[in-house]
């Protein structure tokens, strides 16, 4: 028996997993049920009292009289209580299945068995060892205790036993004669009424009712930020001209209309995604297996532009660290944009293509059902976008921290009203409010990885995913108060409460508002200043009149006014 056990103990390892995932694909062989027959029949041929232990089992045979109890190894304990019989054997044998049996119980569809691959879906997955336990006679109340292997799992743990008759002989899990009782400090309990292989499932995917609401709020969220981002472009390209004479404000507004046209293509390419995968709530009990071919087109783009949002965030961070500390350095728009693109669509392109040549070859390149995403399971290729977009966070997190240190010291934005300044300002409030809120709408992604189950991660990150649009529009646009005092420009005259006659102006007039103005907004220093290009008597309220200033101890610099008096 030690030699058998020796043998069983390399078959069920972790490294013969695939070949038991090949085996068990098969429609027509029961190789598992073989398996638990053959050391089942072997432990009825036992004679006396031993144990033995290996390296991932453990056997014991012992006499005892009216109940039994006993705690193996610490993961299982088996409570047999009032037998009417006495001077009875029992074999246990405790071991880890997890590779060999697979996880199909009473409720699984046996025509999602997948033949082309070495995978199939399951909806549970073993959570606890196998207890196999050999008795001659009849019992009616066993109670077994399981320590969950994986304790993040919390949903429907389910009482089961090996049933050899079940999928026509195939085998699988049976909660028949078995009860759940108890699920408490990552250990189960359950009542049985007679003796086998036993263990516990638990789901690995949350309840159907659950997904439909996670889907409601995915598309209502994800049209709402396609509105959003719409309308954030309408605005950048009616405030263009005036919001973008200077290199500062230019790229900033480069920037923000490349992260609004990369999140809005990923939402399309989303829902493209969404329409090529066929959902199991919408076709149950059907094969849901994505096609490969279109999911990898769709997956690549979604890919690649969620991936150009968050570099697109990096160069707004990048601007603002050089705007900050180099205030002595000019470099002119053409070499920005340049630098702008090559890093905001370059580096993301690169990515992408490297993570589809490393593993669309052995199809670990897309998840196999449901959703046209990055494999996880398989590859961890969804880490080709986790690690990118943490570490850009990460980097504009420092950025600001450097940033605002720098502004506090310098005084920045408290007197000086400069478009430079200005633009720095919005760039410094946007990336604060942008970056931890990519960042904690992200790491809930994670979070949905490594706790599939958990219904709070899952809803929260649904919800914050389908704010990006309209946080965008909020903080990157409209919060700016020179954007919308150029919309307010566009507006025709009328809409703002003044007539022409209201709107002309003399010099006199303009020279006495503007002073009033310019100590106001500088403390009452003394101001030398003059009107440039417009003359006066032709300026309209949708006019702009340049002023140049000189203060005490300040450069020239240029602010734009509208002309109302």
């Amino acid at each position: 028996m030690t030699n058998i056990l020796g043998i069983v103990d390399v078959i069920i390892d972790e490294a013969a997993t695939e070949s038991w995932s090949i085996l068990n694909t098969n429609k027509t062989l029961n190789v598992s049920s073989k398996f638990l027959i053959s050391l089942e029949s072997i432990t009825d041929a036992l004679e006396g009292e031993f144990n033995i232990s290996t390296g991932l089992i453990l056997l014991d045979r012992t006499r005892f009289n009216n109940s039994y109890q006993a705690d193996m190894n610490s993961s299982v304990t088996l409570n047999i209580l009032n037998t009417s019989a006495t001077n009875l054997f029992i074999t246990t044998i405790v071991f880890p299945l997890n590779s060999i049996l697979p996880p199909r119980n009473a409720s699984f569809n046996a025509s999602s068995f997948n033949t082309t691959s070495n995978e199939t879906s399951y909806e549970n997955t073993i959570n606890g060892k196998v207890l196999m336990v050999k008795l001659n006679t009849t019992v009616e109340n066993v109670i077994i205790t399981f320590d969950k292997q994986n304790t993040s799992l919390t949903l429907s743990p389910q009482c089961v036993f090996w049933n050899f008759a079940l999928f026509e002989n195939l085998g699988g899990w049976d909660d028949e004669g078995c009860a759940f009782v108890s699920d408490i400090n990552d250990t189960v309990t359950c009542n049985c009424t007679h003796l086998t292989s036993f263990t516990i499932l638990m789901s690995i995917d949350i309840p159907p009712e659950i997904k439909e609401l996670l889907d409601i709020i995915s598309y209502i969220g994800v049209g709402i930020s396609m509105g959003c981002l719409v309308i954030c472009l309408i605005v950048e390209g009616v405030v263009w001209k005036a919001m973008t004479r200077n290199s500062t404000s230019y790229m900033r507004h480069v920037c923000i209309v490349n992260i609004a046209v990369s999140l809005l293509i990923a939402n399309i390419w989303f829902i493209i995604g969404s329409a090529i995968a066929d959902n199991a709530l919408e076709n149950p009990g059907e094969d849901y297996r994505v096609p490969v071919a279109p999911c990898r087109a769709a997956t690549f783009f979604i890919h690649f532009f969620y991936l150009a949002l968050f570099f697109w965030m990096l160069v707004s961070g990048l601007l603002l660290f050089y705007r900050t500390i180099m205030v002595f350095s000019q470099m002119s728009k053409s070499t920005m944009l340049a630098i702008g693109f090559c890093l905001g669509y370059g580096g993301p392109l690169i990515i992408a293509v490297v993570t589809i040549a490393s593993t669309a070859g052995n199809n670990g390149y897309i998840r196999e059902y449901n959703a046209c995403w990055l494999n996880w399971h398989k590859t961890k290729a969804l880490l080709a976008f986790v690690i990118p977009a943490l570490t850009i966070v990460f980097i504009n997190f420092i950025i600001l921290i450097v940033v605002l240190y720098k502004m506090l010291r310098r005084g920045v934005g408290q007197s000086d009203q400069s478009d430079e300044t200005n633009a720095i300002v919005v760039v410094a409030r946007c990336l604060a409010i942008l970056t931890p809120f990519f960042g904690l709408t992200w790491g809930l992604g994670v979070g949905t990885m490594t706790s599939p189950t958990n219904i709070g991660i899952h809803i929260a990150f649904a919800f914050f995913n389908s704010l990006q649009g309209f946080f965008i529009l909020v903080f990157g646009t409209l919060l700016d108060s020179k954007i919308r005092a150029a919309l307010l420009r566009h507006l025709p005259a009328g809409s703002t409460g003044t007539g022409s006659n209201q709107t002309r102006s003399t010099s006199g007039g303009i020279a006495s508002s503007g002073l009033n103005f310019f100590r106001r907004i500088r403390g009452g220093r003394r101001i030398a200043y003059h009107v440039l290009g417009l003359h006066p008597s032709r300026a309209h309220a949708t006019d702009v009149v340049q002023v140049r200033l000189v203060a005490y101890g300040q450069s020239p610099e240029s602010l734009d006014l509208p002309c109302q008096r």
